[in-house]
């Protein structure tokens, strides 16, 4: 029987999770009473800071969107700015002239897709970075049913399937975004979803299995 399958563990009505990657935390002893602003792109970020540092919350926070800041309020984060644009670069390029008179931090994985650092130093913003959590692959031999729909939220979620299965042509992707879609193979056929969001995707999944 065909089924969505959602790569992450995000839980959906009518999709599956096939969970192919893990968090961890990596835990820090930085002094955050020196920072004016914090970066948030993810919210794995948030969820990493606040197992070791609750501090955070007294800081303003900038975030890449909405459902990022949907999880920063349900800690009780003090919010500052919550970003249009759903790509780190455009984030970063909505942020310059927020944060020129401020001393930043911005909190993410140990890879990073995007260039958010490096143009916000370009631009002369005094920003650090903190590395607080990464991503681990998972062994995962759970069966997927033929022709089925897989969708893609993460360049993690690609790296971590191809670790795992060898592409089953019945089957179709969904992509979140162009920026995962960069880490897709190039020689299997994809969708990208036309709004970035994992809800959108799984319009369209379940469309395609009408």
């Amino acid at each position: 029987m065909s089924k969505i399958y959602l790569l992450n563990d995000n839980i959906h009505e009518d999709v599956h999770n096939l969970e192919v990657f893990t968090i961890k935390y990596l835990k820090s002893d930085i002094n955050l009473s020196k920072y004016d602003a914090l970066i948030f792109t993810s919210k794995n970020a948030i969820h990493a800071i606040n197992s070791f540092n609750t501090n955070w919350k007294k800081i303003p926070a900038y975030l890449i969107a909405q459902k990022t800041a949907n999880i920063a309020n349900s800690y009780g984060g003090n919010i500052a700015f919550i970003g249009k644009e759903s790509y780190g670069d455009g984030f970063a390029k909505e942020l310059i002239n927020i944060l020129e008179d401020k001393k930043v931090l911005y909190i993410r994985a140990s890879k990073t897709v995007s260039n958010l650092y490096t143009i916000l130093k370009n631009k002369d913003i005094n920003i650090d970075e903190l590395i607080a959590y990464k991503t681990i692959c998972k062994q995962n031999n759970k069966l997927i049913e033929d022709n089925s729909i897989l969708i893609f939220t993460s360049p993690s979620s690609v790296e971590c399937f191809f670790t795992n299965y060898i592409w089953n042509k019945s089957n179709k992707a969904i992509l979140i975004g162009e920026t995962t879609a960069k880490y897709f193979p190039k020689n299997i056929k994809y969708l990208i979803s036309p709004i970035n969001s994992i809800q959108e995707c799984i319009k369209l999944a379940k469309k395609l299995l009408i």
